[in-house]
């Protein structure tokens, strides 16, 4: 049985899969341009991009928009045809700048979480850039929708739907994910699904949904499908990856994890998130350091009351540097045992993935 294809305001995957987006410097160009040779979707972060411009700590601003440009034409170099996205943080400084600078450059998606991305239309209209806001609830989707009706007549392009179990910073509270069985993925994708029906039958266009978080196998990706999404999307597979952009070091971390090292940790933007426990993790929660802000990279983060600079952890991270870092993940980051390549990845998704599709429950 196929799978069916994905499609997104006017771009067409032939595969339902999407690589989630991952910073700082997990996803850049390489991966996604390897997701999207594969048939799927590639997903470059734009967090901090410019962490390796030689002029990052003096002019992060340019730097930022400088290597988001570079990555983004160097996708396409790696990847003519297909689909590729750029994931930016609602919450990040300069985030219009950014958002501006990947329609620019004719991105096909942009992604858009950690907040509410209220006036991201205006920057697409006229152009072939889809947008897809990412949430964890129908009633967050519901507030998006209506205010891009509203101001800008536009309807998402789709709507990614971000469950407790995902990796990084989590739309949910504390209280929340101490009650994972009340808020589980699929019944909070059943509730987007009926959500968006009014704005599809405005539109007179579907509005495709997307599950993420937790996500592992085909063996999930079927169940989703199943439920009525149009696709799914997985980040903390595609890390354990050749392609992925992330050094050998923080892919390690990756492969040593066992389940009682993925702990929820609070971060200094005020989220909770889900991190891999490392040595870094127990240091800054005995002693807080002294943050002397150099980025600004976030709206909502103090750098007074922050235990540690967050920036500086995920980059020193991304280079391996881990006593002076961690690496956020998905809660079933233990389960992973072997580096792969990205081909290899996606056939073993989704052949399994079709196999539980054409024999459902006797596949269990």
């Amino acid at each position: 049985m196929e799978l069916g294809a994905l499609t997104i305001g006017c771009h067409r995957a032939r595969i339902p899969l999407i690589q989630g987006g991952m910073g700082i410097g997990i996803s850049l160009s390489g991966l996604a341009s390897a997701v999207a040779r594969e048939g799927a979707i590639g997903i470059i972060s734009a967090v901090e991009i410019g962490m390796a411009e030689p002029d990052y700590r003096e002019n992060k601003r340019k730097a930022n928009i400088r290597a988001l440009r570079q990555e983004i034409r160097r996708a396409r170099e790696l990847c003519p045809q297909g689909v590729i996205g750029v994931n930016v943080m609602a919450a990040l400084n300069h985030f219009d700048e950014m958002v501006r600078t990947a329609v620019e450059e004719a991105i096909n998606l942009v992604m858009v979480g950690a907040g509410l991305p209220l006036s991201l239309p205006e920057y697409v209209l006229g152009t072939t850039t889809a947008i897809v806001p990412i949430v964890s609830s129908a009633k967050a989707f519901q507030l998006i929708a209506k205010k891009w009706d509203r101001s800008y007549g536009y309807c998402p392009d789709g709507v990614v739907v971000e469950g407790p179990l995902a990796g990084g910073h989590l739309g949910f509270s504390y209280a929340q994910l101490e009650h994972l069985e009340e808020h589980c993925l699929e019944d909070i994708v059943i509730e987007v699904i009926e959500a968006v029906k009014p704005f599809e039958d405005k539109s007179g266009r579907q509005i495709p949904v997307i599950a993420a978080g937790g996500i592992y196998d085909g063996k999930d990706i079927a169940r989703f499908l199943g439920l009525g999404c149009a696709g799914v999307q997985m980040a903390t597979r595609f890390v354990a990856t050749y392609e992925c952009d992330a050094s050998p070091g923080f892919k390690e971390a990756y492969l040593r994890a066992r389940q009682e090292d993925v702990v929820i940790i609070k971060s200094p933007v005020g989220l909770p998130g889900r991190a891999i426990k490392n040595q870094f993790i127990d240091n800054v929660a005995e002693r807080p350091q002294k943050v002397k802000c150099r980025y600004n990279c976030l709206k909502h983060c103090n750098p007074k009351t922050a235990p540690y600079c967050i920036a500086d952890a995920l980059i020193n991270a991304q280079a391996g540097k881990m006593d002076k870092g961690f690496a956020f993940a998905g809660a079933n980051v233990y389960r992973i045992d072997r580096i792969m390549s990205v081909s290899e990845l996606v056939q073993e998704l989704t052949t399994e993935a079709r196999l539980y599709l054409s024999e459902g429950p006797a596949a269990e």
